[in-house]
């Protein structure tokens, strides 16, 4: 399939790719100990990102590459950062300090002095891990239905609730946790947190794959909450606050999660071909209609993203490519895996790990039956296809 990128958007992705080679026996240390990511702050990769969508005035030497100069703030460009980090690997990428998620939800939703001060602090001499708190335990990422509570004491709040399932919260300095203030959709909040606060508490969760993610259930038992970190609360009507943004945020998010999938599903085709360059028959034909899946599904994605930044969320598109990009990844794995033996699981211990990190997608940023639904709504309403 031709390459359709703009010229800046392929210099950076060749940027990223270099950055990500040799990540993946520092993955494979931090499929055993999570931790060890302090041992490795010094890579490049590391540095684009905790760089990735910081506004460039913030930061004292932004990334420039030929002409260009690159905050990763386009839903492209970011998503093609993550695509090639996730080829070199998907657990280090994520346990990486950076805004992830949560910078999205403060573009979406902070204030100019929110923005600022959020900014500054991820710009700072030393790294920074950050959390997204939305999934909580019993209701997932149902933004309508939160119980984590917002309740007013004295000029400010007091935070009451818990989440569960978010990436580096046990380790993270500094997060947004949405939470309810009222009843219904226009009671949601989105606040800042910051965790060395009394009444935070997080702990690992264990689990098979993905590592790196660090992946922690949250306590929140009283945290105060300033009225300047209720994010928009002082510009933003409540119909365009917390709600709103999470939904968006996760729309935003999506196509980056997807490059994540189709980072992996790339370098576990690559590894089979690496391994078994003689493949023939039926076994070749399945690696290439696995590799033409891909290239599609790479595409669309690119497609997604460029869209997003022109400014049309197509909520149906978006979920679309979310579900595609999560299948692939278990599909390459399979393959994968059976492509190259009876033992291989057992004897390649990082396709081992590629085989567990791929199955965590399906539940990030929404499991594929949801997305499937949002897939259906396009096609009845006839605006899914082209």
């Amino acid at each position: 399939m031709t390459d359709t990128l703009p010229r800046r958007a392929v210099l950076l992705r060749d940027h990223v790719r270099e950055a990500a080679a040799g990540l993946r026996p520092v993955g494979l240390e931090l499929d055993r100990d999570p931790t060890a990511v302090d041992r490795w702050l010094d890579l490049p990769a590391v540095d684009l990102m905790r760089r990735s969508t910081v506004p460039s005035e913030y930061l004292a030497a932004p990334l420039r590459i030929g002409p260009y100069t690159y905050d990763m703030r386009s839903c492209l460009e970011h998503t093609l950062t993550i695509e090639e980090l996730s080829y070199g690997d998907a657990g280090f990428m994520l346990a990486c300090p950076g805004p992830l998620m949560s910078g999205v939800a403060v573009d979406a939703l902070g204030d100019d002095k929110q923005r600022h001060a959020y900014y500054e602090r991820l710009a700072g001499p030393g790294p920074v891990w950050t959390f997204f708190g939305l999934t909580e335990p019993d209701k997932g990422s149902a933004a309508a239905e939160l119980r984590t509570e917002l309740r007013p004491d004295g000029d400010g709040f007091r935070l009451h609730g818990a989440k569960r399932y978010v990436g580096n919260a046990a380790f993270a300095q500094l997060g947004v946790v949405f939470c309810r203030r009222a009843p219904g959709p226009l009671g949601i909040e989105a606040v800042l947190v910051d965790t060395a606060d009394p009444g935070y508490r997080a702990e690992l969760i264990p689990t098979v794959g993905l590592r790196g993610a660090r992946i922690s259930a949250i306590t929140l038992d009283g945290v105060r909450v300033e009225r300047e970190h209720v994010l928009g609360h002082d510009t933003l009507k409540p119909s365009r606050r917390g709600l709103v943004g999470a939904i968006r945020t996760l729309q935003r998010f999506r196509p980056v999660l997807a490059g994540t999938a189709l980072g992996l599903t790339r370098a576990v085709l690559d590894h089979v071909r690496v391994r078994r360059p003689g493949l023939a028959g039926a076994a070749r034909h399945r690696l290439e209609d696995l590799q033409d899946r891909l290239a599609a599904a790479r595409h669309r994605n690119h497609a997604v993203a460029a869209a997003i930044d022109a400014g049309t969320v197509r909520a149906d598109r978006v979920a679309g490519i979310k579900t595609r990009a999560a299948e692939l990844a278990e599909a390459a794995t399979l393959a994968a895996a059976e492509l190259l033996g009876p033992a291989a699981l057992l004897e390649d211990p990082w396709l081992e790990k590629a085989y567990r990190d791929a199955r965590a997608f399906e539940f990030m940023e929404g499991t594929g039956h949801i997305q499937r639904l949002a897939v259906f709504q396009g096609v009845t309403r006839g605006t899914f296809l082209p």
